[in-house]
């Protein structure tokens, strides 16, 4: 997003100087290695971080190369009081302007711009925040941070919704384009039109212009926020067999959480009752009904079962973790299993304790 910004600013004439602590850049602009030279002589510094933590800390590395008049203008997405400190920290010259909308619109200039300041700063950065989009002025700093949140939420929402669609759809055997020709035409249109890409078999077509952890980063804040649950997909794609790579994927601002689901899968994955153990409390059962009757297995009675090896068909099985819902010290989650002719629904509470998150019980139903 950064990038896109600086092109089409410099782009219009803006004399842009640019910083990146990731190295990534297309060249467009003139850049630096060194955050302080990048703003020694800039009447406006802009910021476009992927958290609250980068924020201070590229600030912290700036401060004393700041200019007096310097306006510094926010656009990261970061948590409301993050907001509120950093707008009293830096004052009157701070602008908070949380973006809606991709790179691609950072490009064209149609982004949707939430901005927060006071007259003096508004006036001064009007017209730079009007040559990327359309500028909507809100009360204060967190207000804005929480719109942003809130905006995003609604984006994880219909990504589930289609992600549930779509799952539904194959499992009625139907094509996926002619699922998506029908979903399109529905509430999820504008979302299925522009994500089609990914949805269907065009490998290399498009590149992912927001990224699962980003997502998954905005809806912690907000759930940290708001002190809500969170409810997120944990892994929209199957987990792969290798326990190597088994979680890849997932957002890593649940990681905590995560651990002892990782670890189940890796007891699945080898067959050794050492994973499982990580995985739950020792006071866990794991129950389900097996050939017609209930049962009801400790720790010890359900490691039993595993003999320190990978089933002969491992290769073709796989996990997926669904949903994780969070309510502080306490948190559900949903597996889905495929093993051979066999699917598995596993249900998991867990529970926050002094060494980290682990598994306090699970229930389980076959579908043969």
């Amino acid at each position: 997003m950064g990038d896109s910004i600086a092109t089409r600013l410099a782009a219009k004439d803006r004399d842009v100087v640019g910083w990146t602590c990731s190295g990534r850049t297309s060249g467009a602009v003139r850049m630096t290695s060194d955050p302080q030279e990048a703003v020694a002589k800039a009447g406006l510094v802009l910021l476009a971080l992927f958290d609250g933590p980068a924020c201070r800390q590229v600030l912290e590395d700036i401060h004393g190369s700041l200019r007096a008049d310097t306006i510094v203008l926010n656009t990261s997405t970061i948590a409301p009081a993050e907001a509120s400190e950093m707008a009293r920290q830096i004052g009157g010259s701070y602008v908070h302007a949380p973006l809606l909308g991709s790179p691609p619109a950072a490009s064209a200039g149609t982004l949707q711009i939430l901005a927060a300041a006071c007259q003096d700063a508004f006036d001064r950065v009007r017209p730079v925040l009007e040559t990327l989009g359309t500028v909507r002025r809100v009360d204060d700093a967190p207000t804005a941070a929480s719109l942003k949140l809130i905006a995003n939420n609604s984006l994880a929402g219909a990504v589930l919704a289609l992600r549930d669609s779509l799952r539904q759809s194959d499992a009625l055997g139907l094509p996926r384009g002619q699922a998506l020709d029908i979903l399109e035409l529905g509430q999820l249109g504008e979302l299925v039109a522009r994500k089609r890409p990914f949805l269907v078999d065009e490998p290399g077509a498009v590149t992912a212009e927001f990224t699962i952890g980003a997502l998954a980063k905005d809806l912690s804040l907000l759930a940290a926020a708001s002190n809500t649950p969170l409810r997120s997909a944990a892994n929209p794609a199957d987990t792969p067999a290798d326990p190597g790579s088994d979680t890849a994927t997932v957002p890593t601002m649940q990681d905590a959480v995560l651990e002892p689901l990782r670890a189940y899968i890796r007891g699945h994955a080898t067959g050794d009752p050492a994973h499982f153990r990580t995985a739950f409390l020792p006071t866990a059962h794991i129950e389900g009904v097996r050939d017609g009757a209930f049962v009801s297995w400790s720790l010890n009675e359900y490691c039993a079962l595993f003999r320190g090896r990978p089933a002969p068909d491992e290769p073709t099985r796989s996990r997926r973790i669904d949903i994780i819902d969070v309510h502080g010290t306490v948190a559900t989650a949903t597996m889905s299993l495929s093993h051979g002719s066999d699917t598995f629904t596993d249900i998991f509470l867990l529970a926050r304790v002094d060494d980290g998150w682990r598994i306090a019980n699970k229930a389980y139903h076959r579908h043969s």
